[in-house]
């Protein structure tokens, strides 16, 4: 589908869940394509959604509609975690799913778009890749705050994520010594521990549990009496929402949709029980996604933005821009999906939690 003809016009979409640092991103792409290369902007809202129903879910994004919008959290665009074209299901709807995908296209070019930019995880970078795969001229960027896709070592949202559990745990500090509690504080990142160990270790947890190690809970228990046996009357334990138990399975707040959540109240309960001690829980849950975007994200939602331009530019499509170490790269959608990136559990960050003292549930190391 792409041509030699020059590049006028870009479409950009937001797909999957919200996170801090997409108005950047859009911001970027905007700023970019206009001030750099004279391409015009068409903002898709709703994700690929919004490329299914065409025009009356588009908006013409120019310099002046983004700007201010770079300090605030969520998309302008709006976003979805359903609408795949390739098996789509309207809202509400108990239809069997049905392929969208030609009329996401006939849009496509109906709109006059000449490369489509698409900002999402490994969901929505999938979804860009089968398009892409039918000819669709297609630039990705890396958006999650679990921070679980392969190719980047980091992507735009984590580390506000981070930040937001960070400072949620020096709260839980003081309540929890001043009620000699045991606290417990679910994070996000479905099937990866990147949150969960970052903001433990900075924020000084005594108990980090992630889905790459299975936890004992009798050795969660022990950490918790040791503690009370040298005078350290309270506890703070950080629990990944994808934490699972040896030989167990993770916890599902919905089954039907596969939504995990729940296991610290599971935790609670079990270590109130063994050790008598108080406890109670507190679920980040959505916090985490929100809010003004970090510094870091700010930055990095910049610098990514500007880059998928110069790749349409280049005519460099079926790609996705990364950051690898200090420089932003590129990758093929296929290196960039399918490969979650979890924390090694014999890794740096795994062994610098234990030299500090930290428990992580596993039996045979602490």
């Amino acid at each position: 589908m792409a041509t030699s003809k020059k590049i006028k016009t870009i479409g950009v979409l937001t797909g999957g869940g919200d996170c801090p640092g997409l108005n950047a991103v859009i911001r970027a792409v905007v700023k970019t394509a206009y001030g750099h290369y004279g391409m015009e902007v068409l903002g898709i809202r709703d994700g690929f959604e919004g490329l299914i129903h065409g025009k009356q879910h588009i908006m013409k994004l120019t310099p002046d509609a983004v700007r201010g919008i770079l300090p605030r959290g969520g998309t302008i665009l709006g976003t979805t975690n359903r609408g795949n074209p390739f098996a789509f299901v309207p809202a509400g709807s108990k239809a069997k799913p049905k392929n969208m995908s030609r009329a996401a296209i006939a849009n496509f070019k109906e709109l006059g778009l000449d490369a489509l930019v698409v900002i999402g995880g490994d969901g929505s970078l999938g979804i860009g890749l089968d398009f892409f795969k039918l000819g669709l001229p297609v630039v990705g960027i890396p958006k999650t705050i679990d921070n679980d896709l392969s190719a980047t070592d980091y992507t735009f949202g984590f580390n506000t994520a981070v930040n937001t559990a960070t400072e949620a745990i020096d709260k839980l500090h003081t309540t929890a010594e001043s009620h000699h509690r045991i606290m417990f504080l679910e994070v996000m990142g479905r099937n990866a521990g990147w949150i969960a160990m970052e903001s433990g270790i900075s924020g000084g947890a005594d108990i980090i549990l992630i889905p790459e190690i299975p936890f004992d809970i009798k050795t969660v228990c022990r950490r918790v009496e040791a503690r009370s046996r040298h005078g350290r009357m309270f506890s703070i334990a950080v629990v990944a929402e994808g934490a699972k138990p040896l030989g167990g399975k993770e916890v599902y707040a919905d089954e039907t949709a596969r939504r995990l959540g729940g296991i610290s109240h599971s935790i609670a309960r079990d270590v109130a029980k063994l050790t008598g001690h108080e406890t109670r829980v507190t679920v980040l849950g959505h916090v985490q996604r929100g809010g003004s975007p970090s510094a870091f994200d700010r930055l990095l939602g910049t610098r990514f933005g500007a880059a998928a331009v110069k790749l349409v530019a280049d005519r460099q499509f079926g790609r996705m821009v990364c950051l690898r170490g200090m420089n932003i790269e590129s990758v093929t959608l296929e290196q960039a999906t399918g490969v979650l990136k979890t924390v090694p559990p014999d890794g740096e960050l795994v062994r610098a939690a234990r030299d500090v003292g930290i428990t992580l549930g596993d039996p045979d190391r602490d």
